[in-house]
C-alpha cells in the first residue's frame, strides 16, 4: 500500500496543495512534500493492514484459537478500530520519515526528488 500510494499522494500534494510547480520549489519543500506524502500512504498502509496485524497478534496470544475465536471475542468493528489511532501515528511518523530519507538521498546524489520529472526550462520566442 506504501508504495502504489506514494507516488500518487505527492503528485496529489504538488497539484492541489503547492501554489508553485515543483521545479520552482526549493529543495526542503520538496522533502517536506516527500515526508507528508509519505505520512499520508503510512496512514492508508495502517488502515489496510490493521484488520490483518489485530487477527494475528490474537492468534498469537491465544494458543489453539481460530479466526473465528478471534471475530467472537474482538469483533469485526474491534478488527478494524482497535489501537487504529495508535498504529496510524505509528505508522504513518515511520513511512514519512522513510520516505523523506529516501529522497533527501537522492538529493544528496544529484538526482530529482519524487513526483515526476522536472521540466526542462522553457526557452522563449525571441530566444529562439
Amino acid at each position: 500500500m506504501k508504495f502504489a500510494s506514494f507516488e500518487t499522494i505527492v503528485e496529489m500534494i504538488y497539484k492541489y496543495a503547492i501554489p508553485n510547480p515543483k521545479h520552482e520549489c526549493s529543495k526542503g519543500l520538496q522533502l517536506g512534500v516527500s515526508f507528508a506524502g509519505g505520512y499520508v500512504a503510512g496512514v492508508f498502509c495502517a488502515i489496510v493492514s490493521h484488520p490483518a496485524d489485530n487477527l494475528v497478534s490474537f492468534l498469537n496470544n491465544a494458543k489453539g484459537a481460530t479466526v473465528g475465536d478471534a471475530v467472537k471475542k474482538i469483533g469485526m468493528v474491534g478488527l478494524f478500530t482497535r489501537g487504529l489511532p495508535l498504529r496510524i501515528v505509528m505508522i504513518g511518523t515511520l513511512t514519512g520519515a522513510q520516505w523523506g530519507l529516501y529522497d533527501a538521498f537522492k538529493v544528496f546524489v544529484g538526482l530529482p526528488t519524487t513526483g515526476g520529472v522536472t521540466p526542462a526550462p522553457v526557452i522563449a520566442a525571441a530566444e529562439a
